[in-house]
């Protein structure tokens, strides 16, 4: 079956069974490797994508539900949103693998409050499982990203 998926701003054609993961769409069909594959239940965050804003498991979307909607992927920030930015400068990637995922849900928390306080931060991040430990550096960037002190 042949879908039309708005990606970060462009329309592409796909050819997907509509109960195919989102995920297997974007790195499969796509070629878009930005997402990365974690637990594959929705519990580790590293498959996070935007639905309209929304931050999503895209492991556990059917591309099928997804529709005329907005899908924004990590390769959507372009490499310059201010996050990956603090990212960089509080030096929080270590072995990665959570990076997309958290620096997703992170964007989609500025975009609804661009000021967040520790709490919202804690709470817009809970679903996201970083093996390394990395959150006190996580939290700093993504308050050094809303233009409060680190």
């Amino acid at each position: 079956m042949s879908l039309a998926l708005n990606i970060n701003g462009r329309t592409v054609s796909v050819a997907a069974d509509p109960d195919t993961p989102l995920l297997w769409v974007l790195r499969d069909e796509l070629t878009m490797t930005g997402t990365k594959y974690g637990c594959g239940i929705a519990q580790c965050g590293a498959c996070t994508v935007h639905l309209d804003g929304q931050p999503v498991r895209s492991c556990q979307t059917p591309v099928g539900s997804v529709g005329a909607s907005k899908i924004t992927t990590i390769e959507g920030l372009n490499g310059a949103h201010p996050l990956q930015e603090a990212w960089v400068k509080h030096d929080v990637p270590q072995c990665g693998y959570c990076q997309s995922g958290q620096l997703m849900s992170a964007a989609a928390l500025l975009a609804a409050k661009p000021k967040p306080t520790d709490d919202d931060i804690d709470q817009a991040m809970s679903g996201n499982i970083c093996r390394c430990g990395a959150y006190q550096r996580i939290r700093a960037a993504i308050k050094d990203a809303s233009g409060q002190a680190a």
